[in-house]
């Protein structure tokens, strides 16, 4: 049992705060789906002649949206030719109740589900304007979590993507025993460097292939820096904190330097296709995220280099005479951490179709949170990648909680910074032999 804790203790802690947030996060709201889209639809047809005025309404990118727009398509179906979806914010439903009522088209069936029915906006329509005959309709409510939903859990990925991706780099340089400062300037530096070179080649009307050649050129200059500073770190044993901190600024400097301060936002369409697109119906994101665990995991388990990079991070003087060629090393893997970092911010460039400065904030903190929540040890030598991933989805996970029951942004930092520490002390307790000796230590 103790190993299995050991090896799988991380991936219980993610379980077990799922089902937390699914749980806090339950409320009752109007049932969506085609099963109560057809119940609609059937009790409309029964009332109704095809010729009455009907709105489907819904909010944008919510499910209520999606409801909204099937039951439209399906009174369309049905012959109904009067029907209006209004799928938007409470504003589109003014504007378009004032419109209907300006046509003398006021329509005769308001269709609602999901957070549409506690729209202000509707109980002032329904209280003030006095329709004869007017119905509000909504499907019969149930039990939802909010976290479970769909759109959540994907904005879970999307919000992991980037830190999940320099973790990966992040972890190699920790099991080194070293530490990466400047991952967060470095996703600026790449996103401005991308989006420069494809502005540069034709901006809004450039070709597909240029927004490859700016990601490609941008990922190499973050790894040439990388490398740079792991040379420094390697060959004058200067302290990882203090190049890498340097680092993080001259990043940060050359980003604004380009631009001007500014964003740039003259790109072509094809930006989005990495971070916004889909294949088969999958996410760009979420096959990016396997394909690199697994490349890396296997690097990590199955190879020599991935076995050198423990030796080092376990003992660097008895990796050297078991002749490990140590600097090498070193510059290897902050080579890696500058293209994670580089890679990840043309991901976050194509998320927000720009580049821009101030982008990577902060996230070089969240990212040696995600690595040592995971258990990858401070000291160095011992972690796995698999657990870095499971690490950056605890990180996710808690976030999006937390903002789903509304709490404090302040708060938040303050959870999450007891999460890192007992990461942290839990990992001395692991090295220490338990926290007993540690204690007695």
């Amino acid at each position: 049992m103790k190993k299995v804790i050991g090896e799988y203790g991380m991936i219980f802690v993610l379980l077990a705060l799922c089902g937390l947030f699914s749980v806090l996060t339950l409320k009752r709201e109007g049932a969506t789906g085609e099963a109560a889209a057809e119940r609609i639809v059937a009790e409309i047809t029964a009332r109704a002649e095809s010729d009455r005025g009907i709105f489907a309404v819904g909010a944008a990118r919510k499910d209520s949206g999606d409801f909204a727009r099937m039951v439209a398509e399906r009174l369309d179906e049905e012959g109904f030719t009067a029907v209006t979806p209004v799928i938007g914010a409470p504003r589109d439903l003014r504007v378009a109740w004032d419109e209907a009522k300006a046509a003398a088209a006021l329509p005769s069936f308001v269709v609602v589900s999901g957070d549409a029915v506690n729209w202000t906006v509707l109980d002032s329509i329904v209280e003030e304007e006095h329709v004869p005959g007017l119905s509000v309709l909504e499907p019969k409510e149930r039990l939802v979590s909010d976290f479970l939903k769909r759109s959540n859990l994907l904005a879970i990925v999307d919000r992991i993507v980037v830190i999940a991706v320099i973790a990966i780099g992040m972890t190699l340089v920790i099991l080194t025993g070293g530490i990466d400062l400047s991952v967060g300037s470095l996703i600026a530096f790449s996103a401005v460097v991308g989006t420069l070179v494809v502005k540069a080649l034709g901006g809004l009307e450039a070709a597909s292939w240029t927004v490859w050649l700016g990601f490609l050129l941008a990922v190499a200059s973050c790894g040439v820096i990388g490398a740079t500073g792991g040379a420094v770190v390697a060959v004058f044993r200067v302290a990882p904190f203090i190049v890498t901190l340097a680092v993080m600024m001259m990043a940060r400097g050359l980003a604004f330097l380009l631009t001007g301060g500014f964003s740039v936002y003259q790109v072509p369409p094809a930006l989005t296709w990495l971070g916004q697109g889909s294949t088969v119906g999958i996410p760009n994101t979420v096959i990016l995220l396997v394909a690199l665990y697994g490349a890396a995991h296997v690097f990590m388990s199955h190879t020599r280099f991935g076995r050198y990079i423990y030796a080092v991070g376990g003992n660097e003087e008895a990796a050297r005479l078991s002749g490990v060629p140590v600097r090498w090393i070193l510059v290897f893997v902050y080579f890696v951490s500058g293209l994670s970092a580089g890679f990840a911010g043309c991901i976050q460039a194509s998320q927000l179709n720009s580049g821009a400065p101030n982008l990577g904030m902060m996230f070089e903190l969240y990212v040696i949170a995600a690595v040592v929540v995971g258990g990858t040890s401070l000291s160095g030598g011992s972690g796995r990648i698999i657990g870095t991933l499971i690490g950056a989805f605890i990180i996710s996970v808690i976030q999006n909680g937390m903002n789903l029951l509304g709490f404090d942004s302040y708060l938040q930092q303050v959870v999450l910074g007891g999460v890192i520490l007992g990461a942290v002390l839990l990992d001395k307790a692991r090295q220490g032999g338990g926290w007993r000796r540690l204690l007695r230590q």
